[in-house]
């Protein structure tokens, strides 16, 4: 694919020389990030995998070393050996799918109830010395679970549903299970919006899908991104080009925003080479940094931003001590030299700078609560060529009503809109389908547009 100007002339062929993206691979290697979903969903945990790292898993603590070579999405179980407890591989039996099952057929004539049923912790003949001598003579977590229904005087009496909720209780306690699963941009915005979603500004996974459709993000497109929600906007679009066209992101200021998210897809040193930190001042012509810029860049709270970002403990776990900083621009070529392996954004070259200055970029999204959405777009408009889409993602719906007025006052853009994503999920089982009790109904508002030349540069261009 090689580039043209407005009067038709070749340019510099940008993604010409792009290789076909390998395939993703299907199994664990030394180094790569996994989610770890421990108990159905109790515990999200993220994981770079080393012969030597470790996972608690209540009082226990398990080496890692066993996942290494498994295919994404195996099942393993925490057992007990002689040197100490220790994942081990299972595979799914068919018999809890069935059980789910059979409690349809049997709701019908369960006329059972739990009225008569008192909680007073004698119901349970088997004592914890019993289990831990179990334990020692090397029993199984399932052969635990099965003694404690056994020598239980009540588990007959309860109904179907309370025998299962039962099971499962004592099956996570006791024969806890983990599930190797791919960092996705699915999986990751969905850990962190569960567990901390101030971290990702509140982005809902719906939302997101949404944001990058809305920007019509695709094979060979160049896309301008303003993240500060720590990388997540940036690592999906690097994930949705597959290798293809770059991803710019910018910052205002002296300090690049984090972007650590990003290093949890597994990406390779291809993907990785087209994923590039820039300055809004080396983006932007001369004559377009005036006033407005720098009133812009002294309302930028990089402090506060670095502040939340600092003690999040599933970023912590991906920051390496002998990483160069990106921060000041005379170590970048020191940078170069140290890192052995390609990091996702570097700085990229004048040729690439030059490019996206005279053709501009062709996707435009801003992921950035913080600034004034406002003031913001009309600076970063101008960076785009004719007819390139965007998409801003804003908690509020106020400061993009207000970007919205702008934009039609001053004819940059067209087809302008703002969406509500709106989410509902529900639990399906038999007989027990229903919206989930507890969920979030908000899921943020986006502004979508077409970028237009006006009539003023129309007139200034001729």
């Amino acid at each position: 694919m090689e580039a043209t100007a407005e009067d038709g002339s070749a340019t510099a062929p940008l993604h010409s020389e792009t290789p076909r993206p390998a395939p993703i691979p299907r199994v664990t290697w030394e180094g790569c990030s996994v989610l770890l979903d421990i108990n159905d969903g109790d515990r999200l945990v993220f994981a770079r995998l080393s012969p030597n790292a470790t996972l608690k898993i209540g009082n226990k603590k398990c080496s890692l070393h066993s996942l290494l070579g498994c295919p994404f999405g195996s099942l393993f179980r925490v057992e007990t050996g002689s040197s100490g407890p220790y994942l081990s591989r299972c595979v799914p039996s068919s018999r809890d799918d069935c059980a789910q099952d059979g409690v349809d057929g049997q709701v019908m004539e369960d006329f059972r109830d739990n009225r008569s049923l008192l909680d007073n912790n004698t119901a349970q003949n088997l004592s914890s010395d019993d289990i831990d001598a179990m334990r020692r003579d090397g029993a199984t977590g399932d052969e635990i679970v099965e003694a404690l229904i056994a020598n239980s005087s009540t588990f007959g009496n309860k109904t179907v549903f309370s025998q299962e909720k039962y099971k499962l209780k004592k099956q996570k306690k006791y024969a806890p299970k983990v599930l190797l699963r791919r960092p996705s941009t699915r999986s990751i915005c969905e850990t962190y919006f569960k567990k901390y979603p101030t971290r990702i500004g509140f982005l809902r996974v719906d939302t997101l899908s949404l944001l990058l459709s809305m920007a019509n993000i695709g094979a060979y497109s160049d896309v301008l991104v303003v993240d500060m929600v720590g990388g997540l906007v940036t690592g999906a679009i690097a994930e949705r080009l597959g290798g293809t066209g770059y991803v710019c992101s910018t910052y205002f200021g002296s300090v690049p925003n984090p972007i650590d998210i990003s290093r949890m897809f597994n990406f390779s040193s291809e993907e990785c080479s087209r994923i590039v930190q820039a300055p809004f001042t080396d983006l932007c012509s001369s004559q377009n940094s005036g006033d407005e810029f720098s009133i812009l860049q002294e309302n930028i709270p990089t402090t506060k931003m670095e502040a939340s970002l600092a003690d999040d403990s599933l970023l912590a776990e991906f920051t390496s001590p002998n990483e160069c900083s990106l921060q000041e621009e005379g170590s970048l070529s020191e940078c170069r030299q140290v890192l052995k392996s390609v990091k996702p954004g570097r700085r990229p070259s004048s040729e690439i700078i030059k490019f996206w200055k005279e053709n501009g970029f062709t996707n435009l999204i801003v992921a950035a609560s913080e600034l004034e959405v406002d003031r913001l777009i009309i600076d970063l408009l101008p960076l785009l060529s004719y007819s390139a889409p965007f998409a801003v993602y804003h908690q509020y719906l106020q400061p993009l009503a207000t970007c919205m007025h702008k934009l039609q006052a001053s004819r940059m853009a067209v087809g302008l809109q703002i969406s509500e994503p709106w989410l509902r999920e529900y639990q399906v089982l038999p007989s027990r389908t229903h919206p989930h009790m507890q969920m979030n109904a908000f899921g943020g508002y986006i502004l979508s547009g077409v970028r237009v030349c006006s009539n003023e540069a129309c007139d200034g261009n001729k």
